[in-house]
């Protein structure tokens, strides 16, 4: 599978500080879909230089699927960004922080090599408005919720689930239209609270979430976990594709079995895949 295929069904992201080559391996190790070496939150303006070296010094020899979020468009650090990722050979697979518009991702994919990619992160009002679009522009392969962000120009309560139920109904709608995987929820602030991770992955999912991003290793075998089928559903899926026939209807467990159901059925099945670290 390519990087871009990958990033398309990716459950785990798992940011690292672009400035803590020494954290990059470890981050490796902890077994996400998905390392995501940062430019932007995670690094001050005084180490962004250094950052950038340090991540290109590293994604050639990298052995696991890698992101790189780059400074958004707007910033005067994200030209330099892009140069530093197109001068390395093939495709980069970039989160563009603070989109809302099919145009920046165009500018972003203009300044890679073909075949690069594009993880959208929503996490602005204009951005949340305009995700349909962004589902459907050339390149994006996923859409990630940029919670913190989004709560803090709303000015409401990032943990008040509630209040970001919206938007994140409005991703989940936009990637369906744009044919994309479910998106990535944001990430859960308290890294030593697994129990809280596991709701928040759960009560995401429900919505119709199919990715968490990480910000310390300790999360990505809990959420891999939370966002995997139960063993129950997938019994009830392996029923379902049992009973399921082309020309007649089926019941199973008393429902009967139409073509959303088998799809369903099919997409469980399709999720229940080995979890590094937290065999099941």
């Amino acid at each position: 599978m390519s990087t871009a295929e990958i990033a398309g069904t990716a459950r785990t992201w798992l940011f690292v500080p672009g400035n803590r080559p020494e954290r990059f391996d470890k981050a490796a190790a902890a077994g996400p879909d998905v390392v995501v070496l940062d430019l932007e939150d995670a690094v001050a303006p005084a180490h962004k230089d250094a950052a950038r070296a340090h991540v290109t010094d590293w994604l050639p020899q990298a052995d696991v699927t890698v992101a790189v979020r780059i400074n958004a468009a707007a910033t005067i650090w994200h030209d330099a960004d892009l140069a530093a990722l197109a001068a390395l050979d093939g495709p980069s697979l970039v989160m563009l922080p603070k989109a809302d518009s099919p145009e920046t991702v165009a500018a972003v994919l203009a300044a890679l090599p073909d075949g690069s990619a594009v993880v959208a992160l929503v996490e602005t009002a204009l951005g949340v408005a305009g995700a349909i679009d962004l589902a459907r522009s050339p390149g994006v392969v996923r859409l990630a919720f940029g919670s913190f962000d989004l709560a803090a120009e709303l000015g409401v309560d990032p943990d008040h689930a509630p209040a970001l139920a919206p938007a994140r109904g409005k991703l989940v709608l936009a990637s369906a239209v744009g044919e994309l995987a479910g998106p990535i929820d944001g990430v859960t602030g308290d890294v030593r609270d697994h129990e809280r991770l596991a709701e928040d992955v759960t009560a995401a999912a429900a919505l119709g979430f199919a990715g968490k991003l990480c910000i310390h290793p300790g999360q990505v075998a809990p959420a891999a976990v939370a966002l995997a089928p139960t063993p129950d559903e997938v019994a009830w899926a392996e029923r379902v594709l049992a009973a399921a026939t082309e020309d007649g209807v089926a019941l199973v467990d008393g429902r009967m079995v139409d073509a959303p159901v088998v799809a369903r059925a099919r997409r469980i099945i399709s999720l229940n895949r080995p979890i590094p670290g937290a065999p099941r």
